[in-house]
């Protein structure tokens, strides 16, 4: 294997257990490592560190283990089920026993379901959850989302991406015949390379496996997931628990939903009691799962206009005092550092519209996925917009991401999606 050492004093951060060796922290490097090997970090004075997936970049190293020089022949199934075992303690998932009880989420045997948890033998209220979230699964570059026996991996690095059929046969074993497909959908994610043959596709299907139609559960709502065509895998996970808390504030209100992908905060809404909901979106595909949503959740389809336009556009040509409750739940503005100026003022116009047009005694909810967006950025940036309406605002929460989406302790940088709950008079 090849072996990378450090420069002296320069191994603090990896003792801090920090996953990233950067470029600039290597004094040599014994051997030609191609990109996506799997190499060993040492200390100058030759100690080992840690053991990971080189790359050609300003992070060098991304550590898989701290504790192994090889990676032992069960690397893959063990890092997959203590994943697992994170998405059984939150009840979101099943542990596989003997016991010879099945679990209705994986269709696994199972043992010590949380009581009252989506994991409860009398069915699931949820079966799609994110298995596999990087850094805070210390799997950096590797993205895995479980949608009812089937998971759709996102390789992040080439070191990821030449371990995808790995990583199948490990999901395989963990999930067992309740597993129905695995999807490759790295195309967008992992770095070009030449050989890489970045070319989305199922790496695993059962047989009688069908993705014409698949529909998932969350929190009892339907919707369905497309991880072929649609952004992301499908779906965003990330944004359960928010959609929940939506659900519960939307009685009675005439709700916005900018930015509404699939529909997600619209079903909640809806089933929260909303008199109506207007949902937006630029990508007509989108919309057109947002209409199915609503029907396959037993809504009528006047309770919900779908627009097809611009949300900016849309929301500044909206008359004032419309909506009791808008969303503002944008993409990523900021997909690095350099941009990360225009990225705040964007948000900065967008939240500063939405609060000027809400109903006195409205609820805005404001959303950044840009991990390079600190919650004090974002904190600023809003109270920028709403200083500039003049208005009377209270923040009633603070919003982040789900427990599936796990922040690695030692890796802060993890914790990408920010939000903030406002009360506007």
């Amino acid at each position: 294997m090849v072996k990378i050492f450090l420069k002296n004093r320069r191994e603090e951060s990896l003792l801090r257990f920090h996953p990233w060796v950067f470029s600039g922290a290597i004094a040599q490097i014994q051997g030609s490592p191609a990109e996506g090997d799997v190499v060993g970090v040492y200390a100058a004075d030759g100690s080992f560190l840690a053991i990971g997936h080189y790359q050609i970049g300003s992070i060098a190293v991304r550590v898989l283990s701290f504790e192994y020089e090889a990676l032992p022949a069960d690397f893959w199934q063990t890092s997959l089920r203590a994943a697992l075992e994170v998405r059984v303690a939150v009840g979101l998932a099943c542990r596989p026993d003997v016991s010879g009880q099945k679990c209705k989420k994986t269709g696994q045997a199972e043992i010590n379901v949380i009581p009252g948890s989506t994991g409860n033998l009398d069915g699931p209220a949820t079966n799609c959850y994110r298995l596999v979230h990087g850094e805070g699964d210390n799997l950096p570059g590797l993205i895995v989302d479980y949608y009812d026996g089937v998971c759709v991996m996102q390789a992040h690095s080439v070191g990821m991406f030449r371990a995808r059929k790995q990583i199948c046969e490990a999901l395989r074993a963990v999930y067992g015949d309740a597993l129905k497909a695995v999807y490759d959908k790295s195309s967008g994610t992992a770095p070009f390379k030449a050989g890489l043959d970045l070319v989305d596709g199922y790496l695993y299907k059962a047989e009688g496996f069908d993705d014409q139609s698949q529909v998932v559960l969350e929190n009892g709502h339907k919707f369905i997931v497309n991880w072929t065509e649609g952004q992301k895998t499908g779906f965003f996970l990330d944004q359960r628990e928010n959609r929940a808390l939506v659900g519960k504030m939307a009685a009675g209100r005439r709700v916005l939903n900018l930015f509404c992908y699939t529909g997600g905060f619209s079903i909640y809404a809806l089933a929260g009691g909303a008199l109506h909901v207007d949902s937006v979106d630029s990508s007509a595909k989108a919309l057109s799962l947002v209409d199915k949503n609503v029907a396959l959740n037993g809504f009528d389809a006047s309770m919900n206009d779908s627009y097809c336009t611009d949300a900016i556009d849309f929301l500044r040509n909206s008359p004032e005092d419309k909506y009791d409750l808008i969303i503002v739940d944008p993409p990523a503005f900021a997909k690095h550092r350099g941009a990360l100026g225009n990225a705040l003022r964007a948000y900065q116009r967008l939240n500063a519209a939405a609060i000027a047009k809400v109903a006195p005694g409205g609820l805005v909810f404001c959303f950044s996925c840009s991990q390079v967006v600190t919650k004090e950025d974002f904190a600023l940036a809003v109270f920028s917009a709403a200083a500039q309406t003049g208005r009377r605002v209270r923040i009633l929460d603070r919003l982040n991401q789900p427990a599936d989406h796990a922040v690695n302790i030692y890796h802060p940088e993890g914790e990408y999606l920010k939000g903030l709950l406002l009360y506007v008079e």
